[in-house]
C-alpha cells in the first residue's frame, strides 16, 4: 500500500529543500539557508515550519532549548507525486505532448538528449 503522501505547497518545497540537504536542521539554520535566496522574514519561514510538521511531512525531537527538524517524506517520492499529479493535472496524464512541449519551450542540448534516450531504451527493455 502506497501511504498519502502531504499536499506541499510552492513556498513550503523551499523550506523542504532547505531540510532535505541539510538534516537534522534547526529552526534557525533553515532560516540561514533560506533568508539569502528568499524575501521571507523568518517568522515566515517558522510558520511553513510548523505547517510542515502538521502536514506530516517534517518531524522534530527537541535538542536541549531548540527543535532539530527532519523529513518524514522523501524528496523522492513527493518530487515523483508531484510530477505524477502535474502531468494528470496539465496533460490528462499523456507524457508525449508534455515532451513534445518541453521540447518546444526550451531548447534541449545534445548531452540532455542522448540522456533521455538512454532512459527511453532502459524504460523499453523491462518486463
Amino acid at each position: 500500500m502506497q501511504k498519502k503522501l502531504p499536499k506541499i505547497s510552492d513556498a513550503e518545497w523551499q523550506v523542504m529543500k532547505a531540510i532535505w540537504a541539510r538534516h537534522p536542521i534547526s529552526a534557525s539554520e533553515i532560516t540561514e539557508a533560506l533568508t539569502p535566496v528568499s524575501p521571507w522574514k523568518p517568522k515566515t519561514i517558522l510558520t511553513m515550519v510548523n505547517r510542515l510538521v502538521a502536514k506530516g511531512a517534517i518531524g522534530y525531537r527537541q535538542k536541549g532549548r531548540a527543535n532539530e527538524y527532519f523529513p518524514l517524506v522523501s524528496e523522492e517520492e513527493c518530487t515523483r507525486a508531484e510530477s505524477r499529479s502535474f502531468l494528470d493535472r496539465v496533460y490528462g496524464g499523456a507524457i508525449t505532448p508534455m515532451l513534445s512541449q518541453l521540447f518546444e519551450v526550451r531548447p534541449f542540448s545534445r548531452q540532455e538528449i542522448e540522456e533521455l534516450k538512454n532512459i527511453l531504451d532502459r524504460k523499453g527493455k523491462k518486463p
